[in-house]
């Protein structure tokens, strides 16, 4: 009886050791994503706002045109997002990503075109019950 028990549990031991093993992001897509949002930083910080909204998920770039009434680079410019610095780091998690910059916390979305940025000016909640508060985000 304990050899059939031992036997049950080595497959949901392994199992749950490849799909823990499979949470962890290869070295690309973390890369990626941080490009991503050190590109977007920098293109804020030299004032391309047009670079910058190219760098936006489309839905983030809808929402910053619908909520300033105005095209992307002025809705973005006016939107008055945080100087980022360097990343601190980065947590990814299938197509989804968490970047954590000094001065702002980006969230990014890989897309067949690359990785872009979903939402931006988020600040960290006081409680893990709480959600992050972003400046600019999508729909």
């Amino acid at each position: 009886m304990t050899g059939t028990t031992t036997a049950r549990r080595v497959p949901g031991v392994l199992l749950a050791v490849l799909l823990l093993g499979g949470c962890g992001a290869p070295a690309a897509r973390e890369d990626g994503a941080t490009d991503a949002g050190r590109r977007f930083a920098a293109a804020l910080s030299a004032g391309d706002y047009r670079t910058g909204c190219a760098l936006l998920a489309p839905e983030t770039r809808e929402q910053v045109e619908e909520d300033g009434r105005t095209p992307c680079p002025v809705g973005l410019r006016e939107a008055g997002l945080p100087t980022a610095g360097l990343a601190r780091g980065v947590d990814v998690y299938g197509r989804e990503a968490l970047l954590r910059l000094t001065g702002d916390t980006l969230f990014l979305s890989q897309f067949d075109a690359g990785w872009r940025v979903t939402a931006a000016g988020c600040e960290e909640p006081g409680t893990e019950d709480e959600p992050y508060r972003c400046s600019v985000k999508g729909g």
